[in-house]
């Protein structure tokens, strides 16, 4: 499936748990995997705490901390500590599916991560029902 994502910040991570929980729901299987892949290089996808607001705010005020927007880059675009930051995300992961629903932890939610926004973004979730 594929889902437009519209970034609204420079940098921002959005839940997309409830997207890819639909995406599997609207599948039907029961059991298996969903792999969510961002076709982008300067924005990414990771799984971490969906709780409490402030660890997202921690993860992009550390990442530029220690990538900061201006540096002493080469990239003539001027952003390439988006495409740091997107590396060390990663453009995609796998979740499990169990009995129709994604194998999350208590407070785990699905996140995609935006770092040269804003932008038009495309997501693509894959479902493979286990043979």
């Amino acid at each position: 499936m594929r889902h437009e994502i519209r970034t609204t910040k420079t940098q921002q991570f959005i839940n997309i748990t409830g997207t890819v929980a639909e995406d599997v729901r609207n599948s039907n299987v029961r059991d298996g995997v969903a792999v969510i892949y961002v076709p982008h290089t300067t924005a990414g996808v990771t799984i971490n705490e969906n709780s409490d607001p402030d660890v997202v705010r921690d993860i992009i005020s550390t990442l530029d901390k220690t990538y900061p927007v201006r540096g002493e880059y080469l990239h003539f675009e001027g952003n390439s500590h988006a495409h740091i930051k997107a590396s060390l995300m990663g453009s995609s992961c796998t979740v499990i599916i169990q009995d129709g629903k994604l194998l999350l932890g208590t407070w785990q939610g699905i996140y995609f991560c935006e770092f040269d926004g804003p932008r038009s973004r495309e997501l693509y979730v894959k479902i493979i029902r286990d043979q």
